[in-house]
């Protein structure tokens, strides 16, 4: 039997080993490898480990108008009967996710930029749909038949055991999965303006958050290469939407059809909801200000040099030079036994000069390099390290004052200080005669990009004025 014979053979075998359900949405035979009761239980498992990774919003007035529009929207969908949960995130992320089985999320991120209970509607229809049409299970199905079908196909031909065969395979398999979200993605817009007719809100609303997300791309991808790195997506790698202007044409042509009599807008009701809302950093991860990093809740507060870029993720705070040719990042570890000396020796080895320092009543070390200078610094029970890498010695003599001056400024937050710091929030404010938003963007600690942010938010990026008596969001 030849190889092409043999490979033909998996296919019959991996439909054998499947199973096909009546889609909810399109009444069509859909492809399916677990039941409704397993989709629930799968949702409930990993809605455990999202609340894990992400904490949940603390305000339980927000989570509770969430819930209730996400209920209105999923009682008029294709699955009303399962029950279904909105839960708010505390990420400044830009995004919005489903789980099977009924589990959906949306970061306080993208709260902020949103300007009406329709559009959160919209936002939270997309997503039940997503539900509703099963692609979370239709995915998981497609990837569990891949890994049957490279299991299968290595058994019948064995030519696909080597490395270039899994290749191949793997390769087939990824493109097919990839292939899912485009198409998954128009089927909930498709599914999210339906659900908002259904529900009496404007099916135009999906236009205005798909407006929204394709700004903040553009806004985001013009500072994303300012600052050296790759722009941040919505729905992450393999489920970015596609083209937004596409997006906008196909929404906008299937929502024609969809008329509703008095749709309900809810602005203000939604603004009065965020009003208060955390905008980007919150206390528990950090807050920067004027390139001061600051945590209330460990009890430490470090400068960086006063034009560079800083950056707040959960696993580190970095650092780069307006250049890009120095960059810093500070790492926490428990303290151990034994001095800072000690701890910079094992951590540099051998070929680094360690010198012992005390600033601030704590004590430290510095390890130099000609390109690289590390701090250890013992505060409390915890050891924080910072270190600092050059592109070339030369580079680093120019900015060495700089970097030690912040390795230096390392301190425990006071008490007075603690209270002080608190993350920045939006706020609702009425808009007086002769405000425009750059005269509210110099008065915002937003920095040199307030403007653009304040568009943004209010959905006047990049052109437009807010009018006298209308209600909009600054940071403050």
């Amino acid at each position: 039997m030849n190889t092409l014979t043999k490979s033909l053979l998996v296919v019959p075998i991996l439909l054998a080993l499947s199973s096909c359900a009546r889609n909810p949405v399109t009444g069509r035979q859909d492809f399916v490898m677990m039941s409704e009761a397993q989709e629930v239980s799968i949702g409930l498992r990993q809605d455990i480990l999202v609340k894990q990774q992400y904490r949940v919003y603390p305000s339980r007035a927000l989570q509770d108008y969430v819930e209730s529009v996400g209920q209105k929207v999923a009682t008029r969908s294709h699955r009303p009967l399962l029950k279904y949960h909105y839960t708010v995130v505390d990420s400044p992320e830009i995004n919005a996710f489903a789980l099977p089985g009924g589990y959906i999320y949306v970061t306080r991120g993208i709260l902020a930029y949103l300007n009406s209970e329709a559009e959160l509607a919209a936002v939270l229809g997309h997503e039940t749909g997503h539900v509703t049409a099963r692609h979370g299970v239709r995915q998981q199905s497609a990837s569990q038949a891949a890994q049957i079908g490279v299991t299968l196909a290595s058994i019948f031909v064995p030519e696909l055991g080597t490395n270039a065969g899994y290749n191949l395979t793997n390769m087939l398999g990824g493109a097919l999965l990839s292939g899912y979200g485009r198409e998954h993605e128009l089927e909930a817009d498709r599914l999210g303006a339906d659900y908002l007719a259904r529900s009496g809100y404007d099916p135009h609303a999906m236009i205005n958050v798909v407006g929204v997300l394709k700004n903040q791309e553009l806004f985001d991808t013009d500072i994303a290469k300012q600052e050296g790195r790759e722009p941040r997506r919505y729905h992450g790698v393999f489920a970015t939407h596609p083209d937004a202007d596409t997006r906008l044409q196909q929404v906008v042509g299937e929502s024609k059809s969809l008329e509703v009599a008095n749709p309900y807008e809810g602005r203000d009701v939604f603004l009065r909801q965020i009003d208060g809302l955390t905008f980007n950093d919150s206390s528990d991860q950090g807050v920067v200000r004027n390139n001061v990093f600051s945590h209330g809740e460990l009890g430490f507060s470090i400068s960086f040099p006063s034009e560079w870029k800083v950056t707040n993720s959960p696993a580190s705070i970095s650092a780069r030079s307006p250049d890009k040719l120095v960059s810093m990042q500070l790492k926490m570890d428990v303290k151990p036994t034994g001095t800072p000396t000690e701890y910079a020796r094992r951590l540099t080895g051998g070929g680094s000069r360690v010198e012992p320092e005390e600033f601030n009543g704590l004590s430290a070390a510095i390890a130099y390099t000609p390109s690289t200078i590390t701090g250890v610094t013992y505060l409390g029970s915890k050891t924080y390290i910072v270190q600092t890498v050059a592109k070339s010695p030369e580079v680093m003599d120019a900015q060495r004052n700089a970097v030690l001056n912040s390795m230096r400024s390392l301190h425990g937050m006071s008490e007075a200080e603690r209270k002080k710091l608190r993350p920045l929030q939006v706020k609702i404010i009425t808009v007086k005669t002769g405000d425009t938003y750059a005269e509210l963007a110099r008065r915002s600690p937003l920095g040199k990009n307030a403007e653009s942010y304040l568009r943004l938010i209010n959905a006047q990026y990049p052109k437009g004025e807010p009018t006298p008596g209308q209600s909009i969001k600054i940071i403050d």
